[in-house]
């Protein structure tokens, strides 16, 4: 990493700012110039664009980014002419030329590549002069600190000091606005400087407080920066109240400076101000002795003192230094320009107003009084560089005030060492130069890893020059170093260098701010670009003679050998072996080995070769000056080297050697292999289903011996350790040590023997056998007698290596080596080559225990028979599992809600509680879409396995193949099911298993509520449930869980919008789509149905008993849902009865889209009982209802009635009522309607015959006389009802005589007829009433004979039947 430039900002409308600052050259006219001016000067323009057009070529030639191409002539020189000052900040610049100045603030835009960039844009422009022929002289940018505890380091505001030719020095704000002005002498400003606080970097050195210094010819004045500060704030609020309402005048606090009149040099044209220091002793005493003579008294405690460093001419730098203390600060009044705005605008106004009108030359005169100038202290120079030839230009001061450069008229640069007072450095050649410096600290990362990392952090200073008559940026290490960088930049920059930061900072403030300023700047006029240097640290430290360098090299070098994959493997042994052993420094060398062993293009030989090389080295050197990590290092990875090549030259061997003699302990496994047999099968062919793979995934992949490398290592003591990284890698490793003797294809006895040479534990090579069996399980399952065999030969085989089995083993307890298998297999997910492993391990500890037992002379069963109970234990569960898993494979059926299949091992099922294994086979329910009726059907199968199901008829061949395959399917799936509930007879009881499933598919349902059909299904599952307990438990669970939420919700957004809400108003409240909700208040009903059946039973049966498998006793976790619902508390059956009314309300409101305000049907007791607790006791209604509510109740139920008749005569219906196939029973044609009427009637005390009578009118009314007769068996009030259908009659008749279209003759005839009263009845009948008029006239003689049967004889309207049914005999005689 190097030096470079960094543009970080660009400045817009540069053609603006020239326009404006040059526009008098162009403009004025002649007779306004002063004549001495006129004869002076000539017209150099076409001179000077000459010139520079030559520049502006060149320039163009080597920058390839120029802006304002039409201007490039003439936008040379033009920047040289101005004052220039920029914010440390970079956010604001001022460019300011005699009496104009133009403003530039910082703007973000979004450049062309689509990133945020920073630009600098005129934000004011305008003249700073008041006096007449007064010119701008220096200006200067201060951001003042912001005051606020939030603030992170960005500047409040900035304030621009600009001093004139005139004496005067006046501070504006970012806008212009003059604050104030000061007279503080009377001659012209020749420099403005700020110094503001820095954190001093070490605890010797003195804080420096905060000053600005003004340099005029003869005499230097320092304002203290916190009085400065303090006045700032004071004017700029001043000034904001003033444009806000015209306050009142608030005078700030007067500036504190010093004024010294500098003496004993001849011309000054720049000064620094370095600060307060405090001599040592020594050279206290030498001033002393030199200053006062021999006998010159010491005082004890060295004096404060201010030193200033000025250049200019006789001598060419002077030193003073300011004793602390010798001079009084002086208190100015501030002329604070607001304050004389108003009040004179205030006078002017009202000596208008009064009639007062003073002389004007009067108040010209007062205003024009200056203000009085304090005399200066006089400082006499110390010492100086005296030179009569030379003199200085410009003075830069470092930051760390221990170092200046200075720039003279000879083009030499000069470096001050200020502490003694001496020049030190000197370059040549650079006329007109412009400096500044930069202060780089050390980078955190190679502060790590170098020797004096406790030590502070240290920091490199760089001193920057710009050559501009070179056009050239060079930067130099200080204080001898050599040039670290150079760059070709042009003629016409400038170095723009501040040299300060924010002021109003402290100790205590800066804490914690990170502050965002540029320490040096070049402006490029041409391209408008403002760039900044960026120098790394490391360019301080001094090569000459560095090992380290050397050795960096190096090692880079190796990398980038490394790296290049075209290299043949020769080439780069040679390359790297001479790389290696050529590096000097240990850490370097041990960094490049490890480099060279982690790299995956080096073969194994190169390896080998390269790092036994680099290790005789270093034992034929003297072992006192070797670095004994290094030497360590070499030896474990050449052992590991050598292990490699072993590994891989045994596994390429063609003969394996037989394993017979381990035969004898594997009788009978293919007993047990036969067993499980056909389970392995279905489960192999449900694994082997095609899936998607990455090629670099590939077990078979041969392991590189970079991975090998990383993945073991030498311990302390010798031992070589498996690091256990990621499990792929754990596998790989595995895969490559025990595979090929798994296939059968490597000698087993000597891979054993090798990897126990090499000093892996047993343990180790244990769990990494174990895992490359379980990841290879389909592979396993390809062979499974004879890979059973070579695991049995591998496990014997390292249970029989030192370590393996402890010597001291007591046979009472259980041997960790064998728990080591069971626990493994326990946690696998893989159930098949789990189950396979257990089976051969617990032979091999049979076998195991047997001999132990033998050579001890003694038959302890009971230890024999604990280590192998745990054996037949861990079997057992892991064949329930195996069972288990390939159910839980099966494949969902096409376009059901699936997800990922559930991978499930012993360790889970057992953490997952009581109801882990019930759980997981309801979410399997779940994914294969079950009905309930057949999850019932199977699970009543398993108690009569031999029964077939009985197989419906299809229809077409191939509609017979189809079904035929898809009949087997889910035949082979109930069978698995059956399987698996034998083998878990009472965690897969049936109660158990329908209440998993009930609460999985509302879980299912809460997840997404528009799946209306999840929590339908959820009722059927429940409903199938036989204990009433569990029934129970499980309603109010699902009740407060998911339910009440939403269905409050739905009440209390029927009662806002007075209806059945739409879907949008549906969505928000309740959270589902308005059919969602229509049927989620159905299973509403249902859900309160169930719970009150089930509050009536729980009496009558007795609490079930819940137990588990003896061999999944172990079971740890959370309770089963049929536990945690035995543990549910009673119902008070009352309120649930009140919910259930309320919920019918709503459901019936919804279904038929009817107008209601449910809540407002009840009384106060019935509405505050609403939405509580069902297990708690509640003041419900009693007694008789208002009857206001009671008539209300009444309308609704007889709209319910009315809407169920339209609906089941409706044929456009039948697609509503059924667009949900969801529930097919729920929808509004449903026959349950009128019934639920009744009984919801008998409830709300509304008269159920009055429901009865209309329910026959509306039955008659749409045209259904032979559902309204049989209702109108059960109505009680027979005579009301008579008159009721004699008015619907008399409409059917009045439709088909007078209103049909087709009147006929005969019909006419038949009305002359008629008695006059009956046709004057018939007349004022309105058919329109009947939503079924054309009624079969069979159908209308019939209800006219019920209507004479229902009227008794002495009823007013008998003789009005008798008439009509004479009418209708008539008329049927006729047709």
């Amino acid at each position: 990493m190097s030096c470079s430039l960094f543009e970080f900002c660009r400045l817009q409308e540069l053609k603006t700012v020239k326009d404006y600052l040059f526009q008098s050259q162009k403009t004025e006219p002649a007779e306004e110039k002063n004549q001495t001016e006129n004869e002076l000067s000539w017209d150099t323009s076409d001179w000077d664009s000459a010139w520079d057009s030559g520049d502006g070529k060149e320039e163009e030639a080597t920058s390839a980014t120029t802006v304002e191409e039409e201007s490039t002539g003439q936008s040379g020189p033009w920047l040289q002419d101005c004052i220039v000052a920029l914010s440390p900040c970079s956010d604001l610049l001022v460019v300011a030329r005699e009496q104009k100045a133009v403003f530039l603030s910082a703007k973000w835009r979004t450049g062309d590549n689509g990133r945020e960039e920073m630009t600098l844009a005129v934000s004011w422009t305008g003249s700073l002069s008041s006096d007449e022929g007064e010119c701008v002289s220096s200006a200067i940018c201060i951001p003042l600190a912001s005051q606020k505890r939030s603030s992170t380091g960005r500047p409040d505001w900035t304030c621009v000091i600009v001093g004139f030719t005139s004496g005067y020095v006046r501070f504006y704000t970012e806008n212009g606005v003059l604050l104030l002005a000061q007279l503080l002498h009377e001659d012209p400003v020749l420099r403005l400087k700020c110094r503001t606080y820095e954190i001093p970097r070490h605890p010797g050195v003195s804080e420096q407080h905060e000053e600005l210094s003004i340099l005029y010819p003869a005499a230097l004045v320092t304002i203290d920066g916190f009085s400065l500060f303090q006045s700032l704030r004071a004017c700029r609020n001043q000034v904001a109240r003033a444009a806000a309402a015209g306050s009142d005048v608030i005078q700030p606090p007067p500036l504190a400076y010093k004024k010294w009149g500098l003496q004993d040099m001849d011309t000054i044209v720049d000064h620094s101000s370095v600060g307060v220091m405090t001599l040592c002793v020594f050279d206290q005493m030498k001033n002393a002795s030199i200053l006062g003579g021999f006998n010159a008294s010491v005082k004890g405690n060295p004096p404060a003192m201010s030193q200033y460093v000025t250049v200019g001419g006789g001598p060419y730098t002077g030193f003073y230094y300011a004793v602390e203390g010798s001079s009084q600060p002086l208190l100015s009044h501030v002329a604070m320009a607001v304050a004389s705005k108003l009040t004179s605008a205030l006078f002017s106004a009202a000596s208008g107003w009064l009639g007062w009108n003073k002389n004007k030359n009067e108040e010209e005169a007062t205003q024009k009084q200056k203000p009085k100038v304090e005399p200066a202290t006089p400082l006499g120079v110390r010492y100086g560089l005296p030179d009569s030839r030379r003199h200085g230009e410009s003075i830069c001061l470092s930051p760390c005030h221990t170092l200046a450069g200075v720039t003279d008229d000879f083009g030499r640069v000069t470096l001050l060492d200020l502490a003694r007072g001496i020049a030190i450095r000197m370059w040549k050649g650079y006329r007109d130069a412009q400096l500044g410096w930069l202060h780089v600290p050390e980078e955190r990362g190679d502060r790590e890893h170098s020797p004096s990392a406790s030590l502070p952090r240290r920091h490199a200073l760089f001193l920057v020059i710009y050559a501009p008559r070179r056009g050239i940026l060079e930067v130099w290490a200080m204080q001898q170093g050599p040039r670290v960088g150079a760059f070709t930049v042009g003629k016409h920059c400038r170095l723009l260098y501040a040299g300060y930061r924010l002021m109003g900072v402290n100790s205590v403030t800066s804490q914690g701010w990170r502050l965002h300023t540029q320490q040096v700047c070049l402006l490029d006029p041409i391209t408008g670009a403002m760039r900044t240097v960026n120098i790394p640290f490391h360019l301080a430290l001094s090569d000459k003679k560095s090992e380290r360098a050397k050795d960096m090299h190096l090692l880079k070098r190796l990398t980038t050998i490394l790296r290049s994959r075209e290299v043949e493997p020769d080439i780069l042994e040679s390359e790297a072996k001479s790389a290696l052993l050529d590096i000097k420094h240990p850490a370097i060398k041990k960094q490049a080995l490890e480099s060279l062993l982690a790299n995956k293009n080096a073969p194994i030989s190169c390896l080998t070769n390269i790092t036994s090389a680099l290790y005789d080295t270093l034992k034929q050197q003297d072992p006192e000056e070797v670095d004994t990590v290094l030497v360590q290092l070499c030896s474990s990875q050449l052992k590991l080297l050598q292990l490699y090549t072993d590994m891989q030259h045994l596994h390429s061997a063609a003969d394996t050697e037989a394993c017979s003699e381990t035969l004898d302990s594997l009788e009978g496994i293919e007993d047990e292999l036969s067993r499980v047999g056909p389970t392995l099968q279905r489960y192999g062919q449900l694994t082997s289903r095609p899936s998607v793979s990455f090629a670099q995934d590939s077990p078979d992949l041969p392991l590189p011996a970079q991975a090998f490398l990383s993945q073991l290592e030498y311990t302390e003591d010798g031992q070589l350790r498996v690091i256990h990284g990621s499990d792929t890698e754990w596998n790989k490793l595995g895969n490559f040590l025990f595979w090929g003797c798994l296939n059968g294809k490597s000698p087993l006895h000597e891979v054993c023997d090798t990897l126990q040479q090499a000093g892996i534990s047993p343990q180790q090579l244990l769990s990494l056998l174990l895992s490359v069996w379980l990841q290879r399980e389909k592979e396993v399952l390809q062979k499974p007698e004879e890979r059973v065999r070579n695991l049995h030969t591998l496990l014997i085989t390292l249970s029989n290596m030192k370590g393996a089995v402890e010597e001291s083993w007591d046979t009472q307890s259980i041997s960790p080596w064998w728990q080591q298998v069971r626990c493994t297999c326990v946690q696998s997910h893989n159930a098949a080559a789990a189950l396979l492993a257990a089976l051969v391990a617990h032979r091999a500890a049979k076998a195991s225990i047997t001999s132990r037992a033998d050579s001890q002379l003694q038959s302890e069963w009971e230890a024999v028979s604990l280590e192998l109970e745990q054996w037949v234990v861990c079997v057992r569960q892991l064949e329930d599992m195996l069972v288990l898993q390939t159910l839980l494979l099966v494949p969902p059926p096409q376009g059901s809600a699936g997800g990922a299949t559930a991978q499930c091992s012993i360790k889970m099922l057992l953490e997952g509680g009581t109801g882990g294994i019930t759980d997981s086979v309801s979410k399997w329910v779940f994914r294969q879409n079950l009905a309930p009726e057949r999850l019932k059907e199977i699970l009543q199968k398993r108690e009569d396995i031999g029964s077939d199901e009985k197989l419906e008829p299809k229809s077409g061949e191939e509609g017979k193949e189809e079904k035929k395959k898809s009949q087997d399917d889910t035949d082979g799936t109930a069978e698995l099911l059956v399987a698996v509930c034998q083998r878990f007879p009472h965690s897969l009881s049936p109660d158990l298993l329908l209440a998993h499933c009930c609460w999985e598919y509302v879980v299912q349902w809460n997840k997404d509520p528009e799946e209306g059909q999840y929590l339908y299904w959820s009722m059927q599952h429940l409903k199938l449930v036989s204990s009433p307990h569990i029934q129970l438990g499980i309603c109010t669970m699902m009740w407060s869980t998911f339910i009440v939420k939403r269905f409050s919700a739905a009440a209390y957004l029927m009662e806002k919008v007075g209806k059945a809400p739409k879907d949008r108003l549906c969505r928000r409240d309740v959270g589902m789509g308005d059919k969602a909700a229509t049927s989620f208040l159905g299973c509403c009903v249902q859900l309160l149905q169930i719970l009150m059946e089930a509050d009536s039973g729980v009496e009558e049966v007795p609490l079930p008993e819940l137990s588990v498998e003896e061999a999944w006793c172990g079971a740890e976790g959370p309770a089963s849902i049929a536990e945690l619902a035995l543990e549910q508390r009673g119902v008070h059956y009352p309120l649930v009865q009140h919910h259930c009314l309320l919920a019918s309300l709503l459901h019936a409101a919804m279904t038929f889209s009817l107008k209601l305000k449910p809540l407002s049907m009840f009384d106060s007791k019935g509405k505050n009982a609403f939405f509580r607790d069902l297990t708690t006791i509640q003041l419900m209604p009693s007694g008789d209802m208002d009857p206001g509510l009671v008539s209300q109740r009444q309308e609704f139920l007889l709209r319910v009635l009315t809407g169920w008749v339209q609906a089941i005569d409706d044929p456009s219906s039948s697609a509503s009522g059924t667009r949900s196939p969801l529930l097919p029973s729920n929808g509004p044609k449903a026959d349950w309607w009128p019934s639920l009427c009744l009984e919801l009637g008998s409830l709300l005390q509304v008269n159920p015959d009055i429901l009865r009578r209309h329910l026959v009118c509306e039955l008659y009314n749409q045209g259904l006389d032979l559902r309204a007769e049989e209702v109108m068996l059960e109505v009680e009030d027979r005579d009301v009802l008579g008159s009721q259908l004699l008015v619907l009659t008399g409409q059917r008749l009045s439709y088909s005589l007078l209103h049909s279209q087709s009147q006929t003759q005969a019909a006419m005839e038949l009305l002359a007829r008629l008695p006059p009263t009956l046709c004057t009845w018939l007349k004022a009948m309105d058919p329109s009433e009947l939503r079924c008029p054309l009624v079969p006239l069979s159908q209308t003689s019939r209800l006219v004979g019920r209507l004479i049967e229902m009227l008794p004889e002495n009823h007013g309207q008998y003789s009005l039947a008798l008439h009509l049914l004479e009418a209708v005999e008539i008329l049927t005689t006729e047709d």
